[in-house]
């Protein structure tokens, strides 16, 4: 298989996969297609001790593919209705990617509205359990668009989740455990690894540059001296994306065209 027979999508799951690497076993929560056919390939090739549900309520040998599930039965291992699911929550052993739709300079995240809350353009979910999530485990996010819009200037305009803001920690104290682990957008991969917590391009996705990058983000990024490109899928990763994990192509919707992973191309 050329290096570049692959889609944007296929990119991402597998660049969102190495969020969960190294975890061992901790609950991993994947909110919208990409970051659960990323914790669905986590699983299966860089940290098989991962815990996964079927979605309900029910912990699952294997990931479940997505879509229509036909003659397949899930692999059940254990009950995990909503009141364990907070046992483990509060305890931190859950890492959970999810899709804010503003991320400021902090990593601070909103999901609730846009403009101002007490007359806002456009309402949206509310803070549902990003506030808890935040403090209480490792989160990362994926960000389908890249633009100024959804990484602003400024603060967003509703914290739902925290970040790496002092002003917004009791006593200015950033807690030792608290950590964004990586930011998946369709340019680049992010952290939060810069000086003081500043944002960091971790990864290049192939055929984008850092002034691409930069200049559709609201804020400074601090640019390495190296910045490699984001790898690309291995051919078992592909195979196991596009026959196992997601056999009806729903990651095909994700990205408007299902543009291709290497720009370059």
């Amino acid at each position: 298989m050329a290096n570049h027979d692959y889609t944007l999508a296929e990119l991402c799951i597998c660049a969102a996969a190495e969020a969960w690497r190294g975890d061992g076993e901790v609950l991993a929560s994947g909110i919208g297609v990409i970051p659960r056919l990323a914790a669905a390939l986590a699983k299966l090739t860089i940290n098989p001790a991962l815990l996964l549900t079927d979605g309900e309520s029910c912990l699952v040998a294997e990931p479940v593919p997505l879509g229509p599930r036909g003659d397949y039965e899930p692999i059940i291992e254990g009950w995990m209705p909503y009141s364990r699911t907070f046992d483990v929550l509060w305890r931190g052993q859950r890492h959970a990617m999810v899709g804010p739709v503003q991320v400021d300079r902090y990593g601070q995240s909103n999901i609730s509205v846009i403009g101002d809350y007490a007359k806002p353009k456009a309402a949206l979910l509310g803070v549902r359990g990003f506030p808890g999530n935040s403090i209480s485990h490792i989160n990362s996010f994926f960000v389908p668009n890249h633009s100024r819009r959804s990484f602003v200037e400024g603060e967003v305009d509703m914290v739902s989740g925290a970040g790496y803001n002092p002003a917004r920690w009791p006593n200015g104290r950033i807690p030792e455990r608290f950590e964004i682990r990586l930011v998946v957008t369709d340019l680049a991969v992010l952290d939060f690894g810069g000086p003081q917590h500043q944002p960091r391009v971790r990864s290049l996705h192939p055929g984008v540059t850092f002034e691409q990058v930069q200049d559709n983000t609201g804020f400074p990024l601090h640019r390495p001296d190296v910045i490699p490109t984001t790898p690309a899928p291995s051919e078992e990763a592909l195979r196991l994306i596009r026959e196992r994990l997601d056999p009806h192509g729903l990651r095909a919707s994700v990205f408007k065209g299902n543009p291709p992973g290497d720009r370059r191309s």
